[in-house]
């Protein structure tokens, strides 16, 4: 379990919530589900540096919203990648979400969100191996 894809998922839909889960499990990745924004902003604070990305619904009733959750998991790893899912809240996306994020429209296909999320790992990896080759 070495190079396993820890990450934390976000959905108060039941049903989205497992069908999503199991394509990312599908996808190769380890799934932490949350049902609310309380549960999400725990999970956080107890497993920031074992988690290597968020999938967050935007709008979860009461408590924390997905631009909330997705900016406390910036603040506390500064290159998380994120990636939002909503029915009616992409317009806000420039405006409410992070450097750096994705926003997948719902209805979504569920390989969307794994392909958005394995599109951001792929470009942190990125951006961190070239950071970390000396100038020259």
């Amino acid at each position: 379990m070495g190079d396993a894809v820890l990450i934390l998922f976000v959905e108060d839909e039941c049903l989205i919530l497992t069908a999503a889960q199991e394509a990312l499990e599908e996808g190769g990745f380890d799934v932490i589900a949350a049902i609310d924004g309380a549960q999400a902003m725990r999970i956080l604070s107890e497993r920031t540096s074992q988690l290597k990305g968020l999938i967050t619904d935007v709008r979860l009733g009461s408590g924390p919203n997905g631009w909330e959750i997705a900016r406390e998991a910036r603040r506390l790893r500064p290159d998380m990648p994120v990636v939002y899912t909503t029915g009616d809240s992409a317009a806000l996306w420039p405006a409410e979400g992070v450097p750096n994020s994705m926003v997948v429209q719902k209805p979504y296909a569920d390989v969307q969100v794994v392909t958005a999320l394995a599109t951001l790992l792929s470009k942190a990896d990125a951006q961190r191996i070239s950071s970390a080759l000396p100038a020259g």
